[in-house]
């Protein structure tokens, strides 16, 4: 049994989709998760900048410390995720490894959709990983920077999500796909109306729950897991406002959420 907390950093909200999946999944696991507010939006950054942030993260992480950390951040996981993995001695996971094995085995006509961030797009990582365990794929990704902030502003379901949405969804559906993926963990949220708009013939492919299964099963082969804990601990830190993240988190995960600290890394 090892009762250390388990870390999750995202730049904000996001990451809540894997906390959900986590705390149905692994209910007995203490977890920190950290947003890194002050810099939203992590698309527009550099991957200089995004390895700088996870590296003061991971250092805060130490402090209590942590036995794994979920990179709950389809940026992270696709730019930055390479670079410091071997700095490191307890396991890392991103969302894009199970993102592409989650769509892989869906696809039928194996025309595969994805939406994440410029950066994301930018590394072409989520074609790779798709590419890998699938050669004959066709991928296409779509950058998406309007969807974080609807999300981090608690905006999922009005005529401003409906037209981004449409937006850029619409180019994909035109080219035939039959799986979409979100590759940002704050998508999610926006699930139902993505769903609303794609139909019943496109599936979507929300990695959360795959993550979090690989992450059950990294415990399990290192003697990681934490046994019966029916007092879970689960902390929330911020880098920016306290203020936002707790009204938005609460309203995405509910009373999960009790209190939010900020935390200066710079």
């Amino acid at each position: 049994m090892n009762t250390q907390p388990i870390g999750v950093l995202d730049s904000g909200v996001g990451g809540l989709t894997v906390i959900k999946a986590m705390l149905a999944e692994l209910p007995d696991e203490d977890f920190i998760y950290f947003g890194d507010t002050a810099h939203l939006p992590y698309g527009n950054k550099t991957p200089a900048q995004l390895i700088t942030y996870a590296g003061d993260i991971m250092k805060f992480f130490s402090t209590f410390p942590v036995k794994a950390v979920v990179v709950a951040c389809g940026t992270h996981s696709s730019v930055t995720l390479q670079h410091i993995i071997k700095d490191y001695s307890i396991p890392l996971l991103g969302v894009v490894k199970a993102a592409a094995r989650s769509a892989v085995a869906v696809t039928s006509n194996k025309r595969l959709g994805v939406l994440a961030t410029q950066a994301t797009v930018m590394s072409g990582t989520f074609t790779r990983e798709i590419k890998t365990l699938q050669p004959g794929c066709t991928v296409m990704e779509v950058a998406c920077p309007k969807f974080v902030p609807l999300v981090e502003a608690g905006k999922l379901d009005d005529s401003d999500t409906r037209q981004a949405v449409h937006e850029y969804v619409s180019p994909l559906i035109e080219q035939g796909i039959d799986t979409l993926v979100l590759g940002c963990t704050h998508y999610p949220f926006l699930g139902p109306v993505i769903k609303e708009f794609i139909g019943p013939q496109v599936k979507l492919v929300d990695p959360s729950y795959e993550t979090v299964e690989e992450l059950r099963q990294v415990l399990h082969s290192k003697n990681l897991t934490r046994g019966n804990n029916p007092h879970s601990q689960r902390h929330f830190y911020v880098s920016g406002s306290q203020e936002s993240f707790f009204t938005v988190g609460k309203l995405l995960v509910g009373d999960v959420i009790q209190r939010v600290e900020q935390v200066c890394l710079d």
